[in-house]
């Protein structure tokens, strides 16, 4: 739980390149972290150890732009205070004249409970502000799971949240000021997101009641990485604490089940002997025991088929929809991308974060990405496969097929900001 000494980090250090997202929380390479940290124990990172601080991420300029100019509303934004999350209204307030929705946040309102003590979150950032947008869709990629962004922002000496524990991964990245952190061990290992902290809140606050196992301040450019379960709670020290949380909803063995089960109930509706009715009890009247002795052992009998039918290809798909619809695709301009589809001029590349796969072996293949569905022709399929993965240049491509291309959203143009 402690920061490992400072290793060389080859994937900080290669040519051209900056340091991947996940290599800017660490301080070890990431096979290690892999092996021996991820989802079993806390792990603190000095800045001392990253390649650079957080600022380039989020700030106070940030807070201010969000809270004051972009017309937020709730669920984008939450406050606490000692624990206890604060009404709606007391941190809202309709937007006026055209723009007379009642939930937008109020920045007088929202100074005033900072005033008073309180923490305000900005939830979602991985959506509402471009620099994390970019730096969260890297992450997930290296990561292989999910991840969302919120933002708190805590005055000096205030504690917005009592222990509690979180059912995803966490990685805090302190960005400006200071706050003291305790952790303690699960009271529940490895949480499901149907068994919050709320369900043992019992067991939390005896838990809560012990010597930390981990007490440690966090400064600006310090990461703290936490696996779901663990439970902690922090207080802001001198100045005003401006902390990220990436929580990264970890794909977990339960997801497998999930999709097994369904795969195997298909089957079972398919299978007309799963689908008989159970027999009936003539001159057992008024008797509501029923006999399903035999039948139990049937079904245990066709759930067995079932399952050994299901391989793991098969739950590798069951899952290609979860993971496209658990995050999104690159951003990119809509009036750009439209006015530039006919342009045989324009430079394009393929767009990020597709998750895209081929479905169909006939004559006409579906692309199936985070974008849609598009048919493309037998002979069309390697062409545009290699300009997906970026071995082809799509100037390539013929100029119908590019512009198909562009106008599905699968292409970007060359100048569109990196991720």
């Amino acid at each position: 739980m402690t920061s490992p000494p400072v290793d060389p980090r080859p994937e900080m250090h290669v040519s051209g390149a900056g340091p991947s997202a996940l290599g800017r929380l660490i301080g070890m390479p990431s096979a290690d972290f892999a092996a021996d940290v991820w989802s079993r124990a806390p792990l603190l990172t000095r800045a001392a150890e990253l390649p650079r601080d957080f600022t380039d991420l989020f700030g106070a300029d940030a807070v201010d732009e969000l809270v004051s100019r972009r017309g937020l509303r709730t669920p984008f934004a939450r406050m606490a205070r000692d624990g206890a999350t604060l009404a709606d209204r007391s941190f809202t307030l309709g937007g006026g004249v055209g723009a007379g929705i009642a939930d937008q946040l109020s920045e007088d309102r929202i100074l005033r409970e900072l005033a008073a003590g309180a923490t305000l979150v900005l939830q979602a950032l991985h959506r509402t502000w471009a620099p994390i947008q970019d730096f969260a869709a890297a992450l997930a990629d290296d990561l292989g799971h999910p991840v969302q962004v919120n933002a708190y922002v805590t005055p000096p000496q205030n504690q917005g949240f009592a222990d509690h524990y979180d059912v995803h991964d966490v990685f805090v990245l302190q960005v400006a000021g200071e706050k003291r952190w305790r952790l303690r061990p699960p009271v529940i290992e490895a949480p499901l997101r149907d068994q919050p902290w709320e369900q043992h809140r019992d067991e939390v606050a005896r838990a809560a009641e012990a010597e930390p196992l981990l007490e440690e301040t966090l400064a600006p450019g310090d990461c703290l990485y936490l696996p779901r379960g663990w439970l902690h709670s922090a207080t802001a020290l001198g100045g005003t604490s401006i902390h990220l949380t990436i929580g990264v909803h970890a794909w977990t063995r339960r997801h497998l089940v999930d999709a097994l089960l369904a795969r195997i109930d298909s089957r079972l509706a398919e299978d007309v002997e799963a689908r008989r009715s159970l027999p009936i009890a003539p001159g057992r009247s008024g008797s509501s025991t029923l006999d399903t002795g035999a039948d139990a052992e049937l079904v245990h009998e066709l759930v067995e088929k079932a399952l050994q039918d299901v391989g793991a290809d098969e739950l590798a798909d069951s899952m290609r929809t979860l993971v496209r619809q658990a995050q999104r695709a690159e951003p990119l301009g809509v009036l750009a991308q439209s006015e530039q589809a006919s342009d045989d001029d324009a430079r394009w590349r393929a767009r990020r974060h597709l998750a895209a796969h081929w479905e169909g072996e006939d004559e006409q293949r579906t692309l199936v990405s985070r974008v849609g569905r598009l048919t493309v022709r037998a002979d069309q399929r390697d062409a545009v496969a290699e300009v997906l993965d970026g071995i082809r240049d799509p100037a390539e491509l013929d100029h119908e097929l590019r512009r198909r291309l562009a106008l599905a959203g699968l292409l970007v143009p060359e100048d569109v900001r990196d991720a």
